[in-house]
């Protein structure tokens, strides 16, 4: 699979060799050139046909070791282990970002019914406890493997929300296509330790670490349309900030 990869190294610049190899590798595997599984050959090998020393080659290595998307098993080699998505903040759908940063996503929905609105939801959507709101629960893979399990309420009768859509698109693109545009978001953004139920679910060991958010979405008439919960792999998300001096 690594033969098939082109690296260009730039040997006048003031970057080091390991930290462009590094950042060639990296963005091969976000963007599924290499995917979870794929083996890097051995370091004398890389290094003949790339012109660096074995050293350079080994640390670039080992920066991506450090950051967990490869492992070095013994009898094996260097092989690829997942790759951590990166999302920016805006108002998205993860669906429609992990498809655009050619992640593969897949959805399973666990849940789709029916249920009276408890009371964190109904506060945030504006309605009164007990009325009724669709309840979601998908959990979201990349290249196979779980990165995200995604609770979702939306007001009753807001849009239909057939099981077969729902695995292959994202939610807010099928509010888009009812005609309901999302105007802004209030979103708190946290972490703890994963449950052993939601380690499982996660393929990850009971108190790894979760990212968590939580988002109440609004149409251009200022209606909750959306009260959503997730969590999030922290070994294998984060989310992308730009911040902005205030004049």
């Amino acid at each position: 699979m690594l033969d098939s990869l082109r690296f260009v190294l730039d040997r006048t610049s003031p970057v080091p060799l390991y930290h462009q190899l590094a950042q060639q590798l990296e963005a091969a595997i976000e963007h599924g050139s290499l995917v979870p599984g794929n083996l890097l050959g051995n370091e004398i090998d890389l290094s003949v046909r790339l012109g660096l020393s074995r050293p350079t080659v080994r640390q670039a290595i080992q920066s991506l070791v450090d950051k967990g998307l490869l492992v070095r098993r013994r009898g094996v080699g260097t092989q690829v282990v997942h790759t951590q998505v990166k999302r920016p903040l805006e108002l998205s759908s993860l669906y429609d970002d992990l498809e655009a940063a050619g992640q593969g996503p897949t959805t399973e929905v666990l849940r789709n019914a029916a249920v009276p609105a408890a009371a964190d939801v109904a506060a945030a959507l504006g309605i009164a406890e007990g009325d009724e709101v669709t309840a979601l629960e998908r959990l979201r893979r990349t290249h196979g493997r779980p990165v995200a399990f995604l609770c979702n309420y939306l007001p009753a009768g807001l849009l239909g929300l057939d099981d077969t859509r729902l695995e292959s698109t994202g939610l807010y693109r099928m509010m888009r296509s009812a005609g309901i545009t999302l105007h802004s978001a209030r979103q708190t953004i946290g972490a703890r330790s994963a449950t052993a139920e939601e380690a499982a679910r996660l393929d990850e060991k009971a108190g790894a670490a979760l990212l968590t958010m939580t988002r109440t979405a609004y149409d251009d008439t200022g209606r909750a349309v959306e009260y959503g919960t997730h969590i999030y792999r922290a070994s294998r998300y984060a989310f992308d900030f730009q911040l902005l001096v205030r004049p």
